[in-house]
């Protein structure tokens, strides 16, 4: 049996990352690559990166493939183009990249430290509504929630 931490760092052996300062650069040019950002609609709906495309981490693969309600035609047609996934950490973006490179997605990118690293970086970031957010909103919306009942066992 496989650990969480152990299917991330298997499938970093295959998926490549990018640091939060690489994705301003990227975001810079004339060609932009598109945004996917694998969290689940809430976490999008609190913080997000403008621009960003949502689509939860569990309904991915069928949102790659046509004929599924679940079909989003930018990415069936953008598999070779040029994909930066983004989550909080950094984690569930790697798996989500792995997939899609498994699925024949050939420029699919992880950003690594996710969200977190972005707003540490204190680049731009939106909420659902629209209005513009701080660093300082990221570190309340993005900090860890685990409740004692959840930790490990001494």
């Amino acid at each position: 049996m496989k650990h969480y931490e152990e299917l991330v760092t298997e499938a970093l052996s295959r998926v490549k990352e990018l640091m939060p300062w690489d994705l301003v650069h990227k975001l810079a040019a004339d060609e932009k690559p598109l945004l996917l950002d694998v969290r689940e609609p809430a976490e999008f709906a609190a913080l997000h990166i403008d621009g960003a495309m949502n689509v939860p981490r569990g309904i991915l693969e069928q949102s790659c493939e046509w004929d599924y309600d679940e079909t989003i035609p930018e990415l069936v047609t953008g598999r070779d183009r040029e994909i930066v996934v983004i989550c909080r950490s950094g984690k569930r973006s790697v798996l989500a990249a792995d997939m899609m490179l498994k699925m024949g997605f050939t420029k699919v990118i992880s950003l690594k430290t996710g969200m977190r690293g972005w707003s540490d970086y204190e680049q731009p970031m939106t909420n659902a509504r629209g209005t513009e957010l701080t660093a300082d909103d990221g570190d309340v919306l993005l900090a860890s929630q685990i409740k004692p009942e959840q930790r490990k066992p001494k």
